[in-house]
């Protein structure tokens, strides 16, 4: 079985672990009243704020890097790419750009407009596309 036919089960088996472990942190979310609180600590006294939020963060990033690794596995990268920076770059440091420009997006998001992150998330994902198209 050649390579190229074998990434499907590691690609699935890496959704429905992330599946899994979303739902199993979303059952662990305090409810006050019947109603869920989605920002509460999930471990009280902890060293963290470990809310639904932080958890599902964290929690995406393994998955995205264990996805990059099914990726890699079944269709090595091969040569690095000179994009519009002008500097060679593989998929896994298109990856790493990403993440960190999504990080500043982010936090200036937060200290420019406020709480609610929803349209960062939304200008990350474009900005992550970019990133994997021409850099």
């Amino acid at each position: 079985m050649t390579r190229s036919r074998r990434w499907p089960v590691p690609f699935i088996s890496v959704l429905v672990v992330y599946a899994v472990l979303a739902g199993l942190l979303a059952s662990a979310v305090p409810a006050k009243d019947g109603v869920r609180d989605w920002t509460a600590p999930l471990l009280k006294g902890g060293w963290m704020a470990w809310t639904f939020p932080t958890g599902m963060f964290f929690l995406t990033i393994f998955a995205l890097l264990s996805l990059m690794a099914v990726w890699e596995y079944a269709s090595p990268g091969g040569n690095p790419r000179v994009g519009v920076l002008r500097f060679e770059t593989t998929r896994g440091d298109r990856l790493f750009i990403s993440l960190l420009g999504s990080a500043f997006i982010h936090l200036a998001w937060l200290g420019l407009v406020g709480p609610s992150l929803w349209w960062a998330l939304a200008l990350s994902v474009v900005y992550a596309i970019g990133v994997f198209r021409y850099v």
